[in-house]
């Protein structure tokens, strides 16, 4: 009797306690948090996709350059990361994210200072302000792994790694707060729904000024791509990941979400379907670069108007993306001879602009009731205007910070690569390591 009185006695006493500990959670959770799972999730896995995209996007790169770089050019991805983490928790999420003024975040949140699971009544409503943050800090990430594709095998490893933590202060994060943090631009009614102006065209232009500041002396030869079945996963895996890009940008699973999903799958297919039919009316040719080329194209350009255009528009968007995207790489490109190496602007920069402009010729109320309607529906060239000022001011301004900083580099240190190391490749002098083997292991093996 005694021991199941004690027993007894150990059930409601930890029932008890239990019933407590569950009173004082939601009772935090009522006062603090107001956050729904299901959006949480949901951006969770949304965030796990956008990461997939840069080490996608490195070995996409990584295909296409020459093999004794390789490694090198996979390294500027990868370092990216690393630099961009440390950039964005210490200073470049409170610039872009902090409440401040119209030009600049403040210092509020530096160090994630005051970012945990509580929500943000103004940024995340319905997820953990923590979640807001690591998802903005994955499209900084994509951002300076794609500004490493007009650089690569031209730039010296250090220097880039300067590089990217002035550009990340610098640019990305004064740009993300006008467009997303409260700045002039959110405020003056301009629409980017997941990164055209902020991520795509700041690093592509930025990629674009760097090379040509690099390129200055140095040959530029059409190199053919050594390893396409790399770039093809490489491809896939950005692909892939885009769809969390875009997605995940609604911050809630709605039908803007889904509307995004949908046009972005539509983006990827008409992309690669208007490069191919221009690429094969000039060449009477079909590449899978090309195609590849192409499917990049169209999700950059719909990414400022995913969650705004219906899918008939997407697919407008896209088609146009690809075109644009094409004839800047294969005809601009060629005639004016500019290094941008693996074609970062040609895509990313110019596909970007191509999308920020005309979202706001296809924006529409009936998709998305937070904007108005654009051009085709109202005949008001307002909405597209204000698109087109917002694209000319952030294409000034980082054309003017990339030199200011390429120039200070360029004073302290070489950056360009030299000609030994242009000759003998990054990898072995920079690395110490080969990604191929050159046929050492058949000598091993004393198979010949």
């Amino acid at each position: 009797m005694s021991l199941l009185y004690y027993v007894t006695y150990c059930v409601i006493l930890s029932y008890t306690f239990l019933l407590f500990q569950f009173s004082i959670i939601m009772i935090f959770l009522k006062e603090v948090v107001i956050m729904k799972m299901d959006d949480t999730i949901f951006l969770f896995l949304c965030t796990l996709l956008v990461w997939i995209m840069t080490p996608g996007l490195s070995l996409f790169y990584g295909g296409l350059v020459q093999s004794k770089n390789v490694l090198n050019t996979v390294m500027q991805s990868m370092a990216a990361m690393v630099i961009v983490t440390f950039t964005w928790v210490v200073l470049g999420f409170s610039l872009s994210f902090g409440t401040g003024n119209a030009l600049i975040g403040n210092f509020d949140l530096i160090g994630l200072q005051h970012v945990g699971f509580a929500v943000n009544d103004q940024l995340s409503p319905h997820i953990p302000f923590a979640l807001f943050m690591l998802f903005q800090m994955m499209f900084c990430t994509i951002a300076v792994s794609i500004l490493s594709g007009s650089i690569a095998e031209r730039m010296k490893f250090f220097p880039f790694i300067i590089f990217i933590f002035l550009w990340v202060i610098l640019i990305y994060s004064p740009v993300a707060h006008w467009v997303w943090g409260g700045g002039w631009i959110q405020q003056l009614g301009a629409l980017d729904y997941a990164g055209g102006t902020v991520v795509h065209i700041t690093s592509g232009l930025s990629g674009l000024i760097l090379a040509i500041m690099i390129g200055n002396g140095k040959k530029i030869e059409k190199i053919q791509p050594p390893n396409l079945l790399i770039t093809l996963i490489g491809g896939i895996l950005v692909w892939i990941g885009w769809y969390g890009f875009n997605t995940g940008s609604a911050y809630t699973l709605n039908d803007v979400a889904l509307t995004s999903f949908v046009n972005t799958i539509i983006a990827a297919s008409g992309g690669a379907f208007s490069w191919l039919v221009v690429e094969y009316c000039i060449t009477k040719k079909l590449s899978l670069l090309g195609l590849l080329s192409g499917v990049l194209a169209g999700l950059v350009a719909i990414t400022p108007a995913a969650g705004y255009v219906s899918y008939f528009s997407a697919y407008i968007i896209s088609i146009t993306g690809g075109i644009v995207c094409y004839l800047v790489i294969n005809v601009i490109k060629v005639k004016y001879k500019y290094n941008d190496t693996l074609d970062a602007f040609g895509i990313h920069g110019a596909g970007g602009i191509v999308g920020a402009i005309l979202t706001g010729v296809f924006q529409s109320h009936y998709v998305n009731n937070d904007v108005s309607n654009g051009l085709i529906y109202t005949g008001d060239v307002h909405s597209i205007l204000i698109q087109i000022l917002a694209v000319v001011v952030v294409l000034c301004y980082t054309i003017v910070l990339t030199w200011i900083i390429g120039k200070i580099l360029q004073k302290i240190m070489p950056i360009a690569t030299t000609e030994e190391e242009d000759k003998a490749g990054l990898d072995q002098l920079v690395h110490g390591e080969k990604a191929y083997f050159y046929g050492e292991l058949n000598k091993l093996n004393k198979r010949y």
